[in-house]
């Protein structure tokens, strides 16, 4: 937070209070004040001296989104993202803290660089920040990093980003040396291999559009040994981003046989499939590929039933040199921090999950993992909260996003359900109308 004044106490009445924490979606009241929550939900309560007062008129009140994955330029390339832009990006999205991937440059793979992260993010950024460090160093793959030092430097988990460490040795070290901190190793389960120059879904779509596939087994693969590499560690194991049937079998399994297994899945891939691809369109190109339909219906009923764990954007900003090439040479990713609660409103729209299952996705169960403060509007906890009219509608242009970055693939698309407000530690960071760019 870059304002250090205390924030004024702020009531919003009249609202639909949605805390999975509590199994609680019911009208009343939050209440804040001194950074925390006073109350929240129906009953009585005193307001704060001085608060501002608002009537949500029956809007939706839930905890802040975290964000488990956040891929940001900044070091080495602050003109795709920005700290500050990203968390910028974020408070527009009701994001009110993300984690921020180590592929950077250099690789956040050293203690001195964790505190880099969350010192400029401390005085950068209108959200809470949290570094993941390096799996291994350089994110090479071949030598694991220092996982005490870079946890006591700040690093909530563990991971190579967008690389897959194919070593079962390595990863095998990594897991054993996580569980003795307990922390958390999140991977891209993606045989590099076997996926060799495929660039979307292999199937008849890919066939019929002349370019080479990737099979659902590249990810299968590397998913299935991680997960007998969790059995035989007993480490903490994280599917960072799943995205067909056959992986949610495996994952559900896993946890039937009591491993410490866990799994999300972008809003990409919960959202779209590889049909939307068209005529090429590399704003569409992203690692996991889109899958099948029938994979994105799995990916669906794995959030309903809570075998997904968690629900990420997968924010990955490219700029027209990386993205404006024929579909085969474009480079993966899309921005999402800023479209992942609004997009994922969707899900509640089609009757597929609730508002509580939801915002556990999104919210209470990644706190969980990570071990950090949110995901909760119990009193007493940080007042990290989002205010939501879930059914405004809007389309996406994508010059108003906050990100230096506007590769989309929701652009032009239309939107039931807009971030009205967002508060992190107490303080509103964004509210709609007034920290828009246009």
């Amino acid at each position: 937070m870059t304002d250090r004044d205390p924030p004024r106490p702020l009531v919003l009445q009249n609202v639909r209070v949605v805390d999975p924490a509590r199994q609680l979606d019911a009208m009343g009241a939050v209440a804040v004040a001194d950074g925390v929550i006073r109350h929240a939900g129906p009953g009585d309560f005193a307001a704060p001296d001085g608060a501002e007062i608002v009537d949500g008129r029956g809007e939706i009140v839930g905890p802040g989104v975290i964000d488990m994955c956040v891929f940001i330029g900044e070091p080495g390339a602050e003109h795709r993202e920005t700290l500050g832009s990203a968390a910028r990006s974020a408070a527009a999205g009701g994001v009110t803290a993300i984690v921020t991937m180590p592929d950077t440059e250099p690789a956040i793979d050293d203690a001195a660089l964790v505190d880099f992260i969350a010192r400029r993010a401390r005085d950068r950024a209108p959200v809470h920040i949290y570094p993941a460090a390096a799996l291994t160093k350089g994110l090479e793959g071949r030598e694991i990093a220092e996982f005490g030092l870079l946890r006591e430097a700040g690093a909530v988990a563990f991971t190579d980003g967008r690389r897959t460490v194919m070593n079962a040795l390595v990863m095998r070290r990594a897991l054993g040396y996580a569980r003795d901190f307990d922390a958390l190793i999140m991977h891209h389960a993606a045989d590099q291999n076997l996926a060799g120059a495929g660039v979307m879904n292999e199937g008849e779509t890919a066939t019929r559009l002349g370019l080479p596939g990737i099979p659902r087994e590249a990810e299968t693969m590397i998913l299935d040994r991680d997960i007998r590499l969790a059995a035989l560690t007993g480490g903490r194991y994280h599917a960072a981003q799943i995205s067909c049937a056959a992986s949610l079998d495996a994952i559900r399994k896993a946890k039937a046989d009591g491993l410490r297994v866990t799994c999300g899945v972008s809003i990409n891939h919960l959202t779209l499939n590889e049909n939307d691809i068209g005529p090429y369109r590399t704003f569409f190109k992203l690692s996991p590929p889109l899958r099948h339909e029938d994979d994105r219906l799995a990916m669906v009923a794995g959030v309903a039933d809570g075998t997904i764990d968690v629900i990420v954007s997968s924010h990955d900003p490219q700029d027209v040199d990386t993205k404006r090439h024929p579909f085969a040479e474009a480079a993966d990713g899309a921005v999402g921090v800023e479209t992942l609660l609004p997009v994922a409103l969707r899900l509640v729209h089609n009757g597929d999950v609730d508002y509580v299952r939801l915002f556990r996705a999104l919210s209470t169960r990644p706190a969980e993992l990570l071990g950090i403060p949110g995901g909760t509007l119990a009193p007493g906890s940080p007042a990290d909260l989002v205010m939501i009219d879930p059914h405004a509608p809007w389309v996406l242009d994508p010059d108003a996003l906050h990100s230096r970055s506007k590769n989309t693939p929701f652009d032009g698309a239309k939107i039931e359900g807009r971030v009205l407000r967002t508060v992190v530690a107490g303080r509103t960071v964004y509210e709609y109308g007034r920290d828009d760019p246009r």
